[in-house]
């Protein structure tokens, strides 16, 4: 398939800049694969398309502030973008001005951090060995930004705004945005009313948001990204499937997760690994029934996966109703809902 395939016209003022308040006042289109509908709703009225026994699954990873503005020892500018953690020491990391930071070269954030760029990666990043005293995340927590994507050009006014409300475990680079619409008071209520609430870990790197560079989509390679099932979760869905209730992905990276995971239909590894799944149209889904997701950026990877749930044209014919309907985009944008697959 090709690149030009998933693009779509998007006006730069439906991008949204700042988050909603409440989190569950969001717009939610509710897309039906199987009778081609599309519905409008507000995402605090989610319960409407969910059923007893459903099984919800979120991504509980914390966006870490992953962005470090430093100096090399002549004086001038460089930016380290962490991605990905090798071992206590080591990153992977994208660094500015690339081009101008070599190998062995260091870089130093004030007194109490710096780092060595030891080697290159093959995404044209660095990898990074640091050198501090004391804990690195209490040290990372004082010095580190955390990073918002490029398209967001207002700041933020409280940081925990780019966090989901279920976040525990630290590593993102960007945060899993469809569960930013989510409260702790909505989540209570759909397990209240007989929605079962399960939790996988993907720590959110450059493999999720990665630009396709490649004129066919199938030649587009993606990059590791760390993931974990515990065991609770895993019986869950199980026991989910077994009662034929629905797995509900939380985003597309706890479809990515769980699909890395899977085996068959019903069962998924438990444990740690690394995924680089990459998930387009013709992909046979195995544990995953439906999605809650946010609208993605043309040509992307994230707009692929949804067109392989949903149908691409399906997808694009719902964008360009949202277009019209002026929802509104991307991280801190409104949700949709994949009430089923094709």
């Amino acid at each position: 398939m090709l690149l030009t395939d998933f693009d779509y016209e998007l006006p730069e003022e439906l991008i949204a800049q700042k988050p909603i308040e409440p989190r569950n006042a969001s717009r939610l289109m509710v897309l039906n694969p199987a009778q081609q509908t599309i519905e409008h709703e507000r995402f605090f009225n989610l319960r409407k398309f969910l059923r007893v026994g459903d099984t919800l699954i979120f991504n509980d990873t914390r966006v870490i502030p992953a962005r470090l503005i430093g100096q090399k020892s002549t004086g001038a500018r460089a930016e380290v973008f962490l991605l990905r953690r090798l071992d206590a020491l080591t990153w992977e990391t994208l660094v500015k001005p690339g081009r101008k930071i070599t190998e062995g070269a260091e870089i130093f954030f004030g007194n109490e951090l710096s780092c060595k760029i030891i080697g290159r990666t093959d995404f044209g990043g660095r990898v990074v060995q640091f050198k501090f005293d004391g804990i690195f995340e209490e040290i990372l927590d004082r010095l580190g930004e955390t990073p918002l994507p490029p398209y967001i050009h207002e700041k933020l006014d409280d940081s925990e705004r780019y966090q989901t409300v279920y976040n525990r475990e630290r590593g993102s680079a960007a945060a899993p945005t469809a569960g930013l619409h989510f409260t702790t008071e909505q989540m209570q209520e759909l397990k209240n009313f007989g929605v079962n609430l399960g939790f996988v870990t993907l720590h959110v790197g450059l493999g999720t948001f990665r630009p396709v560079q490649t004129e066919t989509i199938e030649e587009h390679q993606m990059h590791e990204e760390y993931f974990s099932v515990p065991q609770e979760t895993a019986d869950l869905i199980r026991r989910t499937k077994d009662n034929g209730g629905r797995v509900i992905a939380v985003g597309t990276t706890s479809i990515r997760t769980l699909e890395s995971a899977a085996s068959d239909e019903k069962n998924i590894a438990v444990g740690s690994n690394s995924t680089k799944i990459f998930i387009y149209p013709g992909y046979k889904f195995k544990i995953v029934d439906a999605l809650i997701t946010n609208f993605h950026l043309p040509k992307s990877t994230l707009l692929m996966l949804v067109s392989a749930l949903a149908g691409r044209e399906f997808i694009l014919r719902a964008y360009r109703e949202a277009v019209e309907q002026k929802y509104r985009f991307f991280s801190f944008g409104d949700a949709m809902f994949i009430n089923g697959k094709i």
